[in-house]
């Protein structure tokens, strides 16, 4: 389905029921894609999961809702709670319920003024209970959140424990059916079986219970699944028990056909009949979907694991008290105290105190962060020796952690492009299966074995039940989950199970020097005045002034640098950056010139040969150097050093070994560049490349045939991020970078990259295993039921435990150690 997303459109997710196969999930992602506003709609089976792009302006979520329930199956709405402050009357109610009412997403809201509070359904992950409290602010009263379970858990438990019970009763009643269908086989002759368990009539009272009350949703399902054009699973299972159920039922009503005198008494011969098989078939395969349930809720255990990272109450500073309020409830610029041992709730920015904090949760080191006034802390990494007074800049959905998770669900509910085979196949897999199965039948019944009805019959059965739609419909989505689960455990975000699955094929990384190769925290090594007849003091005034408005990791440096020279610097009155030459400013009523040859030699200011060769000298001992010119003449020169990070030639060398060319671009010059390079084990650089000429060299390495993965951390890489087959961002970096960007590197370790290409390759890997055994399974299972090689009962429990194995074999990435 092609993407018609842009740039107005709004992302919903809405939890689905009653999917029990790939084409169920085909089914409904069809009829969402169909519905006019609609951009693009993934159905995610192992989830039970639908993301929606849409255009707010064409369509409205209650009617994709609508569309899921004409097509058979439900939707999970979720419930808040809210106690209402500041209601005076009956008008203020009904001004809040309509209120709430308009709300994108909210499918009913009711507002008690006696009970003061109020209840809202609304679509699971369309809003939050921040936005209902929001809103009922914006109204012109208070709102606070009462505590409630996870709704969409709740379900999922429920559905659980219906599962399990509903097997354990079926297995209760097949139990006596198996007794007599085990004992029938001549090498078990030996075991005892009560007359009463081989009377048809107790076979029947046994049998249909488990047909019409505990397997009715197998015919719910297949009816609805047909009435709509489509078939799934429901069908096989409902045509091949009712096939043995009624079969069974006809030779009970018409017993002077299968009775024979025995001392004159009748007795019914056992093979003639099938009770056994319906029952026994329903019952394996509700143990298949209860350990499958159970399953798929582990596959979301990184989601999960992810959510309970977040603290769940702040302490807030209002109206100068101290007050402990749901996390829901912090609004920016609030002041928050968080003590020794606590969680902070939100990020923002220290505004008084001293502590240390552990930030291994984002960033993997395990030494803790010294923060003081000034410092920005993230939310959910643990304070851990003094109290902090911070100021909330970014509270809810815009936390970094919340975009984590945001990121990682997104990844879940996306499709890679390997899945197309299996739901290419899931379309037209049961009316083969079912067209297989009828001519089994006959070609049993005229031709093998001509009048044995109930033996074609048997076979029929067999390749009926035996098929399994949903291995296929499980084989990608559960390995997407646990791998992109897994990888945000070490820090690595996946945007799309495209990207995952693209990643794998990368042989060429492409790495930005500064901030990815190296530490992006340059210092200021060397100064040099020129002839011009200015004080060192003087030049570095000037100088400072002229970086100080600049972004550039040196410019920070060289700012630093002056300022801790006591040298006190003022802004200038006009300040132009240069991508990729420096900058222009004017400081103290002088023109400032700070940067390359390049940028001297475009102003035609020329560099003395003293000058030049002090530069190449340091240069070529890989420091970074600046020329600066004031009013049109060379002024003089300085120098920073940026040491590589200690992972990076680690990380370089495991590249290598994976087959994988590592190259380097920046725009330092060629000196500087390869003497970083060395030092990091890089054989190919690309230096003195400009910004927008980043982008130009990953094409012209596409050219040459390579699949390249582009990592970088600046504002001036997001071309080249996008550009790439595979843009990876240092979480480090920008935001920028890291919304131009397939992956996100969370913790600025270089070794995140080859982790990243391996968990892409085990991923798939895992993925080919699943559609092999899934297809291989119905490939050869198939055809031995047809050819009479399997009992419907074992071709059944075969069907009923292939989705589980492909489930367990997903999980096993869960375990990965990187």
């Amino acid at each position: 389905m092609e993407n018609r997303a842009t740039d107005g459109d709004k992302q919903t997710t809405l939890h689905i029921t009653g999917m029990s196969c790939a084409a169920c999930a085909s089914r409904i992602e069809k009829g969402l894609n169909r519905i006019d506003g609609v951009a693009q709609a993934n159905v995610n089976l192992a989830l039970e999961q639908a993301s929606i792009s849409y255009d707010p302006k064409q369509v409205e979520i209650p009617e994709f809702r609508d569309k899921i329930a004409s097509l058979g199956f439900g939707t999970v709405s979720e419930e808040a709670n809210l106690n209402v402050t500041g209601m005076t009357c009956a008008a203020c109610a009904t001004r809040i319920e309509k209120g709430l009412n308009r709300m994108p997403g909210v499918t009913g809201a009711t507002v008690n003024l006696a009970m003061e509070t109020a209840h809202v359904e609304y679509a699971a992950g369309s809003i939050t209970v921040g936005d209902l409290v929001s809103k009922i602010e914006q109204l012109g009263y208070g709102a606070i959140p009462q505590s409630a379970e996870d709704n969409i858990a709740d379900v999922r438990s429920k559905d659980i424990h219906r599962k399990k019970w509903k097997w354990i009763v079926s297995a209760v009643l097949s139990l006596p059916l198996l007794w007599a269908m085990v004992a029938h086989f001549s090498f078990t002759s030996w075991i005892y079986v009560p007359e009463l368990f081989l009377n048809p009539w107790f076979q029947l009272v046994l049998t249909t219970p488990i047909q019409f009350v505990i397997g009715w949703q197998f015919y719910v399902g297949a009816y609805k699944a047909l009435r709509n054009g489509s078939s799934n699973m429901d069908v096989l299972v409902a045509l091949g028990t009712s096939a043995a159920y009624f079969y069974s039922l006809y030779l009970t009503l018409r017993p002077s056909d299968v009775m024979e005198g025995m001392g004159g008494m009748p007795v019914m011969t056992m093979p003639e009949l099938y009770y056994e098989t319906s029952a026994v078939l329903i019952t394996l395969i509700l143990v298949g979907k209860w350990f499958e349930a159970v399953a798929k809720g582990r596959s979301s255990e990184a989601i999960k694991s992810l959510m309970s990272l977040q603290a769940t109450t702040a302490r807030v500073v209002r109206d100068e008290q101290e007050l402990d309020i749901p996390i829901e409830q912090v609004r920016v610029k609030d002041i928050l105290i968080v003590r020794p041992g606590e969680k902070i709730p939100v990020d923002g920015v220290v505004v008084d105190g001293r502590s240390a904090v552990d930030e291994s949760m984002l960033s993997g080191e395990s030494l803790p962060v010294e923060k003081e006034a000034g410092s920005a802390v993230t939310g959910a990494t643990l304070n851990k020796n003094g109290v902090l007074r911070i100021q909330a800049e970014r509270v809810g959905g815009d936390t970094a952690l919340s975009r984590i998770i945001k990121v990682v669900e997104d990844a879940q509910n996306s499709k890679a492009p390997i899945q197309r085979i299996a739901d290419q196949i899931s379309g037209i897999f049961v009316p083969i299966v079912v067209a297989i199965a009828v001519l089994a039948f006959i070609v049993w019944f005229f031709l093998v074995t001509p009048t044995d009805f109930a033996g074609s019959l048997e076979k029929m059965i067999a390749v009926l039940v035996i098929a399994c739609p949903c291995a296929l419909g499980l084989a990608t989505p559960t390995s997407i989950m646990a791998g992109s689960g897994r990888a945000a455990e070490y820090g690595i975000l996946f945007k799309g199970g495209e990207h995952l699955e693209m990643t794998r094929s990368v042989n060429a990384v492409v790495l930005d020097k500064t901030g990815t190769v190296t530490n992006g925290k340059p210092e200021l090594t060397d100064v040099m005045v020129g002839a011009s007849g200015l004080a060192e003091k003087d030049l570095l005034r000037l100088l400072g002034a002229a970086e100080k408005s600049s972004e550039h990791p040196l410019a920070e440096a060289i700012v630093k640098g002056i300022a801790d020279r006591g040298i006190e610097l003022v802004g200038p009155t006009d300040f132009e950056n240069i991508p990729g030459y420096g900058v222009k400013a004017h400081v103290e009523g002088k023109q400032v010139l700070a940067g390359t040859r390049r940028l001297m030699n475009g102003e035609g200011i020329a560099i003395d040969d003293s000058a030049e060769k002090h530069m190449n000298e340091l240069e070529s001992a890989g420091k970074t150097a600046m020329l600066v010119a004031v009013d049109g003449a060379y002024a003089g020169l300085v120098a920073v050093a940026d040491t590589i990070k200690e992972t990076s030639r680690e990380a370089v060398a495991r590249l290598r070994g994976m087959n994988i060319e590592v190259i380097m671009i920046t725009g330092d010059n060629e000196r500087t560049a390869r003497a970083v390079a060395a030092e990091a084990g890089i054989e190919r650089v690309l230096a003195e490349v400009l910004p927008e000429g980043k982008a130009e060299e990953v094409k012209r390495l596409q050219e040459q045939g390579m699949i390249v993965a582009m990592v970088g951390d600046g504002i001036n890489d997001a071309p080249a991020l996008a550009t790439a087959n595979i843009g990876m961002a240092m979480g480090t970096g920008t935001d920028v970078a890291m919304e131009a960007a397939d992956i996100t590197l969370m913790r600025g370790n270089l070794n995140s990259i080859p982790d990243a290409i391996e968990m892409s390759r085990r991923t798939m890997t895992n993925i080919r295993q699943n559609l092999f055994w899934a297809l291989g399974y119905n490939v050869i299972g198939i055809p031995i039921a047809a050819l009479g090689f399997l009992a419907p009962w074992l071709a059944g429990a075969a069907m009923a435990f292939s989705s589980v194995s492909v489930v367990l074999n997903a999980l096993r990435l869960q375990r990965v150690k990187l």
